[in-house]
């Protein structure tokens, strides 16, 4: 039983994390140190088991956490994408991340688009940020091509404790923007 929706756009598949086939990819994506480099750092195949486990129990907990990002095509899993809210967390963040070898074909717009509205519509959320650090131009140009605006500085509550830039907008931005 999967413990929250399944979404679908044109070319993903976004589901709640499920172990026995996300744990492997999940893993050599968190050992790569160009997929690592901005969401959070390298880590061992014991750690991402946490990770794991967390993001489920996010699901279970809040009702909401990131999604496993399925290519439709080949039915890959190609990286976790979708809300988040962890305890400290400077605010309601859909946040992204794509394995390299997928990295420049939109997916990770894509997705988040959708993980957007069903944030607004199903969770009734009424703004979405995204905590990108100052030098990751790539996960900026995401957030510009969602609407998103830079808002603030923050620093991530611990163990992360990194200085990000809060980009956003508000549900009655992103809803204006999609009507257009």
């Amino acid at each position: 039983m999967t413990p929250g929706p399944t979404l679908e756009t044109d070319r993903l598949i976004l589901r709640p994390p499920v172990l026995e086939t996300d744990f492997e990819p999940w893993c050599a994506f968190m050992a790569d140190e160009e997929a690592a480099r901005f969401i959070g750092k390298v880590q061992s195949p014991a750690v991402v088991w946490r990770t794991i486990c967390g993001v489920a129990g996010s699901w279970a907990l809040q009702g909401f956490s990131m999604f496993s990002v399925i290519e439709k095509a080949t039915g890959a899993w190609v990286g976790r994408l979708g809300p988040w809210r962890p305890y400290g967390w400077p605010g309601t963040e859909v946040g992204w991340g794509i394995i390299p070898a997928r990295q420049g074909l939109g997916y990770a717009t894509e997705g988040s688009a959708a993980a957007i509205d069903w944030a607004f519509d199903s969770l009734g959320w009424t703004d979405v940020i995204h905590t990108i650090e100052a030098e990751n131009e790539p996960s900026k140009a995401v957030a510009r091509r969602l609407g998103s605006t830079q808002l603030r500085h923050a620093v991530l509550p611990p163990p992360l404790e990194t200085a990000v830039e809060v980009w956003g907008q508000t549900r009655e931005q992103w809803r204006a923007r999609r009507r257009a």
